[in-house]
């Protein structure tokens, strides 16, 4: 599988996954990416020109997804609408890319016989009460509770079909929240970071007791590259690095390691719906194919991050001021 078709590869976590592929293996990569809001050129900068190619284009459009399969030998299928807010305000495109753009590569893949592997969520399966002692599990039931999570159980259960009725070499897996480099500041953990760069004060939803299982990018990319390598075909595996955290914790944590006072943030009415906690079980992933993270220790991924957001601010200045106006207009 050297030659590998990332869609949604100048996203957040696709970009990530990107740059790690090409720094750690000989594989060559094609991003096929349609350059929504949440899609950044930027973020495939100085990658190598001999083993790197984008394409703009529409994972919907299945004329030109099936020429970039045919000439694959494995798809990485990131491409998604992922902001639940937004699939509150409009659901619709969450639809057409989750649900229709998925089908149309796991079309291209059962004609050309390719190995596909389908990136989804841990949302998917609703969330926990604070004081629940389980974790999500590969055969935790789905109760999605917004139009992207459920558009994303409806991608999963495509793929699995699609393994079942037609035989196509795929398998899945359901990751906790991601942070690190290149995500949008419209996201949790980069608006926080940016706020106090820009000596602004964070914005706390409701009473920050949501808790979200955080995982580092890289930790994400080097678990896929590894079930892509070591996966059981038609599995499902989740990827998570046992880092819950309260939305409060990381605020506080955001503040402190960038010399400011822990309180130094407000409080914004929460958004709809807002599920209270999801937790990660990936013990299969670690026991059977030997993936371990190497951010295990939350704070030093955070610090990670700061640092790269304190670099590289002409990176995230251009999308500031116009996701914090999207976001007073909502009170939030």
């Amino acid at each position: 599988m050297s030659r590998l078709l990332v869609t949604g590869g100048a996203g957040f976590i696709g970009s990530n996954f990107v740059h790690y592929v090409l720094a750690n293996t000989d594989h060559t990569v094609t991003v096929l990416d349609k350059l929504t809001y949440a899609g950044n050129l930027a973020s495939l900068d100085g990658l190598p020109e001999d083993r790197f190619t984008f394409v703009k284009g529409d994972i919907q459009d299945a004329a030109l997804v099936d020429s970039l399969v045919a000439e694959t030998d494995a798809i990485v299928h990131y491409a998604a609408e992922s902001h639940n807010d937004n699939s509150l305000n409009d659901p619709r495109p969450f639809l057409d890319t989750n649900i229709i753009g998925t089908y149309t590569l796991l079309e291209a893949a059962r004609k050309h016989d390719k190995r596909f592997h389908h990136i989804s969520t841990d949302e998917v399966y609703g969330d926990l009460e604070l004081d629940d002692p389980n974790r999500f599990t590969e055969s935790t039931p789905y109760n999605p509770s917004s139009p992207y999570s459920s558009t994303k159980a409806g991608s999963d259960l495509l793929v699995r079909a699609w393994v079942r009725s037609f035989g196509v070499k795929a398998t899945i897996s359901n990751c906790s929240n991601n942070y690190g480099p290149y995500q949008h500041v419209e996201k949790f953990i980069p608006r926080q970071i940016t706020n106090v760069l820009r000596g602004e004060r964070p914005k706390l939803y409701g009473s920050g007791e949501n808790v979200r299982d955080w995982i580092h990018a890289n930790d994400h990319s080097s678990a896929v590259l590894t079930i892509l390598d070591k996966g059981e075909i038609g599995e499902t595996y989740l990827i998570g690095a046992d880092g819950e955290k309260n939305n409060k914790e990381v605020v506080e944590l955001i503040l402190t390691q960038l010399g400011q006072p822990a309180d130094a943030y407000d409080h914004v009415i929460d958004r709809p719906g807002h599920d209270l906690r999801y937790a990660i079980d990936s013990t299969r992933l670690r026991t059977e194919l030997g993936w371990t993270p190497q951010f295990s220790d939350f704070e030093a991924g955070l610090r990670d991050t700061i640092e790269w957001y304190r670099d590289n601010e002409a990176w995230w200045a251009p999308q500031k001021d116009a996701t914090e106006a999207r976001y007073k207009e909502q009170g939030q």
